[in-house]
Protein backbone atom coordinates (compact mmCIF):
# COMPACT_ATOMS: atom_id res chain seq x y z
CA UNK A 1 0.00 0.00 0.00
CA UNK A 2 2.95 2.32 0.55
CA UNK A 3 3.67 2.20 -3.19
CA UNK A 4 0.05 3.03 -3.96
CA UNK A 5 0.38 6.00 -1.60
CA UNK A 6 3.40 7.19 -3.62
CA UNK A 7 1.24 7.07 -6.76
CA UNK A 8 -1.45 9.04 -4.91
CA UNK A 9 1.14 11.67 -3.98
CA UNK A 10 2.16 11.97 -7.62
CA UNK A 11 -1.51 12.51 -8.56
CA UNK A 12 -1.76 15.14 -5.82
CA UNK A 13 1.22 16.95 -7.31
CA UNK A 14 -0.54 16.90 -10.72
CA UNK A 15 -3.56 18.52 -9.05
CA UNK A 16 -5.63 15.36 -9.51
CA UNK A 17 -7.63 13.59 -6.84
CA UNK A 18 -4.87 11.70 -5.00
CA UNK A 19 -5.71 8.05 -5.52
CA UNK A 20 -3.01 5.50 -6.27
CA UNK A 21 -3.07 1.85 -7.26
CA UNK A 22 -0.59 -0.95 -7.82
CA UNK A 23 -1.02 -4.46 -9.18
CA UNK A 24 1.12 -7.13 -7.56
CA UNK A 25 1.94 -10.60 -8.85
CA UNK A 26 4.27 -12.99 -7.02
CA UNK A 27 5.23 -10.21 -4.56
CA UNK A 28 6.37 -7.96 -7.43
CA UNK A 29 4.67 -4.76 -8.61
CA UNK A 30 3.84 -5.23 -12.27
CA UNK A 31 1.82 -2.04 -12.76
CA UNK A 32 1.25 1.22 -10.94
CA UNK A 33 -0.83 4.33 -11.55
CA UNK A 34 -2.20 7.43 -9.98
CA UNK A 35 -5.42 9.15 -10.93
CA UNK A 36 -4.99 10.84 -14.34
CA UNK A 37 -8.54 12.06 -15.04
CA UNK A 38 -7.50 15.69 -15.46
CA UNK A 39 -4.14 15.00 -17.10
CA UNK A 40 -5.70 12.79 -19.80
CA UNK A 41 -9.06 14.60 -19.98
CA UNK A 42 -10.61 11.18 -19.47
CA UNK A 43 -13.27 10.54 -16.84
CA UNK A 44 -12.36 6.83 -16.83
CA UNK A 45 -8.67 7.41 -16.04
CA UNK A 46 -9.01 6.35 -12.40
CA UNK A 47 -5.91 4.85 -10.78
CA UNK A 48 -7.44 1.35 -10.64
CA UNK A 49 -8.42 1.35 -14.32
CA UNK A 50 -4.99 2.54 -15.43
CA UNK A 51 -3.16 0.04 -13.21
CA UNK A 52 -5.34 -2.81 -14.48
CA UNK A 53 -4.77 -1.79 -18.12
CA UNK A 54 -1.00 -1.64 -17.57
CA UNK A 55 -0.96 -5.02 -15.81
CA UNK A 56 -2.98 -6.62 -18.61
CA UNK A 57 -0.57 -5.20 -21.18
CA UNK A 58 2.41 -6.41 -19.16
CA UNK A 59 0.99 -9.94 -18.90
CA UNK A 60 -0.61 -9.90 -22.36
CA UNK A 61 -3.86 -11.15 -20.81
CA UNK A 62 -7.17 -9.61 -19.83
CA UNK A 63 -7.30 -11.91 -16.81
CA UNK A 64 -5.29 -11.08 -13.69
CA UNK A 65 -6.33 -14.14 -11.71
CA UNK A 66 -3.04 -14.44 -9.82
CA UNK A 67 -2.74 -10.71 -9.13
CA UNK A 68 -3.68 -8.48 -6.23
CA UNK A 69 -4.67 -4.82 -6.42
CA UNK A 70 -3.73 -2.28 -3.77
CA UNK A 71 -5.63 1.01 -3.99
CA UNK A 72 -5.69 3.93 -1.58
CA UNK A 73 -9.46 4.51 -1.77
CA UNK A 74 -12.48 2.23 -1.86
CA UNK A 75 -13.23 1.71 -5.56
CA UNK A 76 -16.24 3.31 -7.25
CA UNK A 77 -18.76 1.21 -9.19
CA UNK A 78 -16.85 1.55 -12.48
CA UNK A 79 -13.55 0.46 -10.93
CA UNK A 80 -15.13 -2.34 -8.89
CA UNK A 81 -16.69 -3.79 -12.03
CA UNK A 82 -13.34 -3.56 -13.85
CA UNK A 83 -11.71 -5.38 -10.92
CA UNK A 84 -14.27 -8.14 -11.26
CA UNK A 85 -13.94 -8.35 -15.04
CA UNK A 86 -10.14 -8.55 -14.75
CA UNK A 87 -10.60 -11.33 -12.18
CA UNK A 88 -8.28 -9.72 -9.63
CA UNK A 89 -7.59 -12.26 -6.87
CA UNK A 90 -7.54 -9.89 -3.88
CA UNK A 91 -8.44 -6.22 -3.52
CA UNK A 92 -6.74 -4.29 -0.73
CA UNK A 93 -7.97 -0.76 -0.17
CA UNK A 94 -7.15 1.97 2.32
CA UNK A 95 -9.67 4.73 2.94
CA UNK A 96 -13.40 4.13 2.83
CA UNK A 97 -15.52 6.18 0.43
CA UNK A 98 -18.96 6.61 1.98
CA UNK A 99 -20.17 8.77 -0.91
CA UNK A 100 -18.93 6.94 -4.04
CA UNK A 101 -17.51 3.63 -2.80
CA UNK A 102 -19.09 0.53 -4.29
CA UNK A 103 -17.37 -2.30 -2.43
CA UNK A 104 -18.34 -1.81 1.21
CA UNK A 105 -20.67 1.14 0.59
CA UNK A 106 -23.23 1.98 -2.07
CA UNK A 107 -24.23 -0.68 -4.55
CA UNK A 108 -21.85 -3.45 -3.37
CA UNK A 109 -20.81 -4.30 -6.94
CA UNK A 110 -19.15 -7.60 -6.06
CA UNK A 111 -22.37 -9.02 -4.64
CA UNK A 112 -23.77 -9.12 -8.18
CA UNK A 113 -20.57 -9.83 -10.14
CA UNK A 114 -19.60 -13.20 -11.56
CA UNK A 115 -16.10 -12.87 -10.08
CA UNK A 116 -15.83 -11.81 -6.46
CA UNK A 117 -12.32 -10.95 -5.33
CA UNK A 118 -11.28 -11.33 -1.75
CA UNK A 119 -11.50 -7.87 -0.12
CA UNK A 120 -9.23 -6.54 2.62
CA UNK A 121 -10.27 -3.02 3.65
CA UNK A 122 -8.80 -0.32 5.85
CA UNK A 123 -5.15 -0.98 4.94
CA UNK A 124 -3.17 2.10 6.07
CA UNK A 125 -6.55 3.79 6.27
CA UNK A 126 -5.33 6.83 8.21
CA UNK A 127 -2.53 7.61 5.75
CA UNK A 128 -4.77 7.02 2.73
CA UNK A 129 -7.52 9.26 4.12
CA UNK A 130 -5.06 12.00 5.13
CA UNK A 131 -3.82 12.71 1.60
CA UNK A 132 -7.41 12.97 0.34
CA UNK A 133 -8.37 15.32 3.17
CA UNK A 134 -5.36 17.53 2.47
CA UNK A 135 -6.21 17.69 -1.22
CA UNK A 136 -9.85 18.65 -0.75
CA UNK A 137 -9.06 21.15 1.99
CA UNK A 138 -6.72 22.85 -0.47
CA UNK A 139 -9.59 23.27 -2.93
CA UNK A 140 -11.76 25.19 -0.46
Amino acid sequence: MSEALKEAQTAFERNSVPVGAVVVRDDKIIAAAGNEVIKLTDSTAHAEILAIRRAEQYLQSQFLTDCDLFVTLEPCAMCAQAISLARIRTLYFGAYDVKYGAVVHGCHVFRFSPHKPRVISGVLETECAKILTEFFEGLR
